[in-house]
């Protein structure tokens, strides 16, 4: 490929809008997001990517009903459990200090303690409870994150949503229109193929 993204951040929405096209409640589409998310992984690591970031939920997504916060939480845990299995370097960031945060995921905050000991592994940052007012606050708590070069998002909105504002200073933003459920290997290989063609000049 003439150009290819190093990192990858993914924003995996509509799940809330699966679930309800399908039948369901609003909080029962969240772990039909898991399996997507594993096969998004598997299709990065063959192709090269070196590292992605995936927006689990954030602070605000807090504020929805109790039914809905438990789902997202649990769906996260699982989540990051079945990605471990993936011989990858793990890190999960997100605001700790609040109840939000699933105490499941607390070991895997601790930045020493990857899963991987290979520079060649694919590497995971699963963004829980993250807020980017937290981020910045803290003394931009996020920093071990490096720069992304693009971001792929779901569900066929045009937003960051505060995902990272700092390390997507210069990423190339591809929407999907279709919701994240419905996730296809297709969906991926046309955005690298999309990325190919942009003009990349970080400012230069």
């Amino acid at each position: 490929m003439k150009r290819f993204p190093k990192h990858i951040g993914i924003i995996p929405d509509g799940n809330r809008r699966w679930a309800e096209r399908n039948g369901l409640k609003k909080e029962g589409g969240y772990e039909y997001g898991l399996e997507p998310g594993l096969r998004l992984l598997r299709a990065a690591r063959s192709c090269g990517v070196q590292e992605l970031t995936y927006y689990g939920f954030t602070v605000d997504n807090c504020k929805r009903p109790k039914e809905q916060v438990n789902a997202f939480s649990k769906a996260c845990v699982e989540a990051v459990k079945m990605i471990e299995q993936e011989n990858v370097e793990l890190y999960v960031i997100g605001n700790t200090d609040s109840p939000c945060f699933p105490a499941g995921l607390l070991p895997y905050t601790d930045c020493g303690r990857r899963c991987g000991d290979k520079k060649e592994t694919l590497r995971v940052n699963f963004l829980v409870n993250y807020g980017w007012e937290w981020d910045m606050k803290n003394g931009w708590a996020s920093s071990e994150i490096p720069r992304i070069d693009m971001v792929i998002r779901w569900g066929g909105m045009c937003r960051l949503s505060g995902f990272l504002p700092i390390q997507t200073v210069y990423a190339d933003f591809y929407i999907i229109k279709e919701l994240w459920p419905d996730f296809r290997e297709e969906q991926f290989t046309e955005a690298l193929e999309w990325y190919q063609k942009q003009d990349i000049t970080l400012g230069g």
